[in-house]
């Protein structure tokens, strides 16, 4: 039976919160899931929009939320892949977006309306357990960001940012430019393009046209903060085996682990 369920997951969408539920509460879900490819730079929604979908990054897909300030510039608050969902995860009935949602690494995704969502909510306790769980995870990895953005230099934060997306994608190339970078973090080109030139150096990483190279993961990883060690235990407390992990390799979810706690 656990072999049967093991199989039956391996066999969904490769998000790894969709993975995560009940053959029975997935089967609540599951004819209306959609199937969609976007591609870098794709807006999913805009502050102010009405949130009536929720998209669930596959594989290597990622999605910024990403805050403006009054000058105009613009500071990403929370990256989501694989391990989770975009829009509308709790919340109910007038649900204007905060954030810009933008898809930060082009990939598949599933697409699901907010009200088919809620009514299978409504029939499930364990389904909308998980989602609200899920949800927690999302609130301490925003509030470790402030933390982060407040305390740690551009240089731990880039090599944790890198790191982060890394091990999302499952992949040892970020297809991003310096330019998106700086305002990943909030600071200008120059000051982004001397950490990258910094890191490079020091042999951690190489720079290709529209993306970086990491050529030394574990020193990579030792020049980052804390902050994704901190949100990755918050997830294995709150929803173990949701976060993605090495052994799902090329974006495989380890199907059969996922346990909500």
């Amino acid at each position: 039976m656990i072999f049967a369920e093991s199989t039956a997951a391996a066999a969904r969408p490769q998000n790894n919160l969709l993975r995560a539920l009940r053959p029975v509460d997935y089967a609540l879900i599951a004819s209306a899931l959609e199937a969609a490819d976007y591609p870098a730079r794709h807006l999913l929604y805009n502050p102010g929009d009405h949130v009536g979908t929720v998209y669930f990054p596959c594989g290597p897909s990622l999605v910024s939320y990403v805050v403006a300030s009054e000058d105009g510039r613009e500071v990403e608050t929370m990256l989501v892949g694989r391990e989770g969902a975009v829009g509308g995860v709790v919340s109910r009935g007038n649900l204007p977006a905060f954030t810009r949602m933008v898809v930060q690494f082009a990939g598949p995704f599933m697409h699901l309306r907010l009200d088919v969502l809620e009514a299978a909510k409504e029939r499930s306790t364990t389904l909308s357990g998980m989602f609200a769980r899920y949800a927690d995870c999302m609130l301490a990895q925003m509030m470790q960001a402030a933390a982060c953005n407040a305390t740690h230099s551009i240089e731990q934060r880039t090599a944790k940012w890198i790191v982060s997306a890394l091990e999302r994608t499952g992949d040892t190339a970020v297809p991003l430019t310096q330019e998106q970078l700086a305002a990943m973090l909030g600071v200008g080109r120059s000051y982004a393009s001397r950490v990258i030139q910094s890191l490079r150096r020091e042999g951690l990483l190489q720079t290709r046209r529209g993306a970086l190279l990491v050529t030394n993961r574990s020193a990579l990883e030792a020049k980052s903060c804390l902050c994704n060690e901190q949100v990755k235990g918050h997830f294995e407390a709150v929803l173990s085996g949701v976060y993605p992990t090495e052994s799902e390799g090329n974006g495989a979810a380890a199907a059969g682990s996922v346990t909500a706690r």
